[in-house]
């Protein structure tokens, strides 16, 4: 994707080594440098059933947490709470279709808020946003996407966006920002995710 500037650094042989066997993407980058086309290609995998669940929070984790040294240790609190991956992939359903449309980009949102339903620990929604866009985004469909929301990103954004705080964000507030972010990237003819990374200052 030309708007990526770097590669994270992410040292694969101790994310290895902190998660479970089953758990890290066999196909993921051995260098050690990930771009979020290799994250893309476990999430497509995962939608073909080739991957797991897990296997695609392990890739969205180590490239968001790329040369952190307690992402591993964080990654596999949260994959322990799901061992057979059925809250994730219970959360996902809705985003794993070809084109999946604004409620459904809502109800997975709020799956993974829900301690009932597919919250898991040091799963916040700066992180499980990621796992949104990777597994729901659609390249080339336009429209409403499924972005990334951080800390980063929301201390970054205008007020039009309709984010208003820096962590904790509703439903309502990730689908305001997304529904402005299709808007931007169709006046400037761009991709969604485009729009997203021009905010993001450190990837």
């Amino acid at each position: 994707m030309p708007q990526e500037r770097t590669p994270v650094t992410v040292r694969v042989d101790r994310w290895r080594a902190g998660l479970p066997p089953d758990a890290w993407p066999d196909a993921f980058p051995a260098s050690g440098e990930v771009w979020r086309r290799d994250v893309f290609a476990v999430a497509e995998a995962c939608r073909a059933g080739v991957a797991s669940p897990r296997h695609l929070l392990a890739a969205v984790l180590a490239w968001a947490y790329g040369p952190i040294g307690y992402g591993p240790w964080r990654a596999a609190r949260s994959l322990a709470a799901d061992p057979d991956g059925k809250r994730l992939a219970y959360a996902l359903e809705g985003v794993c279709t070809p084109k999946p449309d604004e409620e459904a980009l809502r109800t997975a949102y709020r799956r993974f808020s829900d301690p009932n339903h597919a919250r898991l620990p040091w799963l916040g929604p700066g992180l499980f946003t990621k796992v949104l866009y990777f597994a729901g985004y659609r390249r080339g469909a336009g429209g409403v996407q499924p972005l990334i929301l951080d800390r980063v990103v929301a201390g970054q954004l205008p007020a039009e966006a309709g984010v208003d705080r820096r962590n904790g964000w509703s439903s309502e507030e990730w689908l305001a920002y997304l529904r402005w972010a299709a808007e931007a990237a169709r006046v400037r003819g761009v991709e969604p995710d485009a729009v997203e990374m021009a905010v993001r200052p450190d990837r």
